[in-house]
């Protein structure tokens, strides 16, 4: 009763924050051991919508935004921009995956320089309006 009752918690905070990392009692790293093999199985398919226990892209986007504070619209643009597509949702994993590397480094390396290349995004989008 007390590990549900923290697994619950745990979500709703996740959920209130916009965090896609999974909780170490949901990972269940500990209790292995005890659950029974297909228990197992039905819990490792099922965690925040992946297969390998990894915050899906747009969780991990989207704490990147929080966490370096940058206008979600622009990044959108930017991103469409990077995979070649007219929206982000049209490009493949792997372009976002790559896009999402990309704008860690560059977040973490020159974060005044991000702002500049995402702000010309804005500029941009008023010209062609």
């Amino acid at each position: 009763m007390r590990m549900a009752e923290t697994r619950a918690v745990n979500r709703a905070i996740r959920k209130a924050y916009g965090i896609g990392l999974c909780s170490l009692e949901e990972l269940g790293a500990f209790a292995s051991e005890a659950l029974p093999k297909r228990a197992e199985a039905r819990t490792a398919s099922n965690r925040n919508g992946s297969n390998n226990c990894q915050p899906r892209l747009r969780d991990r986007l989207c704490v990147l935004i929080r966490q370096h504070q940058l206008d979600p619209t622009l990044v959108k643009r930017y991103a469409a921009d990077f995979c070649g597509t007219q929206e982000l949702r049209e490009a493949s994993r792997e372009l976002v995956e790559s896009f999402i590397a990309t704008l860690a480094q560059q977040a973490a390396a020159d974060r005044d320089g991000l702002i500049c290349k995402l702000n010309s995004y804005a500029h941009g989008e008023a010209v062609r309006s």
